[in-house]
């Protein structure tokens, strides 16, 4: 795609692509190889004690959505997950919005690592426990529920996302009613 000037003579707008496909792939690397490391590290149920308890390594296993919702609809998971990633890779196309691309990078990267999890861990195919290890404030979720790094990218892309939206900025960049994009988006 080359780029054409637009009448008033500034560049055209490049696309976002490159930036959300980077940042999912730096998610995807970072929830991978944590849970790698918990996995091969950390027992099943252990607690291990970090930052003075402000945080605690537990390793479990969770088969149903955030916050343990809805266990046993794994494979209700593993087909919304694949519906999110392909609206995300098609949407990739028109992005123009730096906000956006940041927003759908995080979800799309959480999106991956925890489907990998339910596609190929343990009891099988489409029902894998997703493995969560970060507990707050206590162990074992008594404080906060059990998350990982995906689940953090998620939350983090969906709450930038709906900020987004609020302001108006579309995936062009552009705001609800403007005409030029959004600088700033």
């Amino acid at each position: 795609m080359t780029e054409q000037p637009d009448p008033a003579g500034a560049p055209a707008p490049r696309p976002r692509t490159r930036l959300l496909l980077v940042l999912a792939a730096a998610v995807l690397a970072l929830d991978l190889v944590s849970k790698l490391v918990v996995v091969a590290t950390v027992e099943r149920g252990e607690d291990i004690r970090v930052l003075g308890g402000a945080l605690y390594l537990t390793h479990l296993r969770n088969t149903g959505a955030a916050f343990s919702f809805a266990e046993g609809f794994t494979i209700v998971f593993t087909v919304v997950a694949l519906a999110v990633v392909a609206v995300i890779v098609r949407t990739a196309r028109r992005l123009f919005s730096t906000g956006w691309a940041v927003a759908l990078g995080l979800v799309l990267g959480g999106a991956v690592g925890n489907l990998i999890d339910r596609i190929f861990r343990e009891p099988g195919f489409l029902r894998g426990g997703v493995v969560d290890f970060l507990s707050v404030f206590g162990p074992d979720g008594e404080v906060w529920p059990v998350f990982n790094v995906a689940d953090s990218a998620i939350v983090c892309g969906g709450v930038l996302g709906a900020g987004l939206a609020l302001r108006g900025i579309d995936f062009d960049g552009s705001r609800a009613g403007d005409e030029e994009p959004a600088e700033a988006a």
